[in-house]
């Protein structure tokens, strides 16, 4: 296990370059990004996704969201996108905020038990970028646990995880400390589905059908009194394509 000290540019490089080179063999990376600290895995090596969620304590039934490198990407990896998405993608992208779409049915990987769907994010953070940018799509959950707070340093990542990660990138004590608020817009209708870093005011500016909880979300994931994930401090279980047990949510 190697530690790289990202906040300076002397190392940052050699980071990322240890990180690319570990994932391109199926090892497992911590990163920074603009919330919390991410476990990563390549998203289309089916055996390092595997190794993301026992690392986290996992099964297959909670399938991790995917970190993209730009807003293009979404095009890519996604279908039936719904032009409110791509209203939202424009506006806080890069940011705390992870659509959940359906996943295009040619894609050649396996990131678990998704009812045909993928939660995607581009994160707002230099480091994640750079790496992003060199590995294309990476399969990331939040770097901790199951049940366990999310690692907000890359010292709380190397506690909870070890030696089951090979590469830590250190980028400091993250900006955001609350994961992303997550979109589900597999639906009928756009709706929230994870409160987080983002509000529901700051969302309904944009796209003002989210401006009210819409049918189970009202009653399950009502927004209105939880600014936080989880009161345990995870990010919590909330998912896609209304299946509250869906983590395509675990994640930064």
């Amino acid at each position: 296990m190697s530690v790289y000290d990202c906040t300076v540019p002397e190392t940052r490089g050699e980071g990322i370059e240890a990180a690319a080179t570990a994932l391109s063999r199926g090892s497992l990376v911590v990163l920074p990004t603009d919330t919390v600290y991410g476990l990563g895995a390549g998203a289309f090596d089916p055996e390092a996704v595997a190794a993301l969620l026992a690392a986290k304590g996992r099964g297959r039934q909670h399938p991790p969201p995917v970190l993209v490198p730009s807003p293009a990407t979404l095009a890519g990896l996604a279908t039936e996108v719904p032009a409110a998405v791509h209203d939202l993608v424009a506006a806080f992208w890069p940011g705390p905020l992870t659509v959940i779409c359906r996943a295009q049915p040619t894609l050649a990987w396996d990131l678990g038990e998704t009812g045909g769907t993928v939660a995607l994010r581009m994160p707002d953070d230099e480091v994640a970028l750079a790496l992003l940018t060199r590995t294309g799509p990476l399969a990331v959950s939040s770097a901790n646990r199951h049940g366990q707070p999310s690692a907000t340093t890359v010292l709380e990542a190397a506690t909870a995880l070890g030696d089951r990660v090979e590469v830590y990138l250190d980028g400091g004590p993250s900006r955001g400390g609350v994961a992303s608020t997550i979109i589900d817009a597999t639906g009928p209708t756009l709706r929230i589905v994870r409160a987080g870093a983002l509000s529901r005011e700051e969302l309904a500016a944009v796209v003002p059908e989210l401006a009210e909880p819409q049918g189970a979300e009202a009653d399950a994931t009502d927004t209105s009194d939880r600014g936080t994930p989880a009161a345990d401090g995870s990010p919590g279980d909330v998912g896609a394509a209304g299946d509250v047990e869906r983590d395509g949510a675990d994640g930064p």
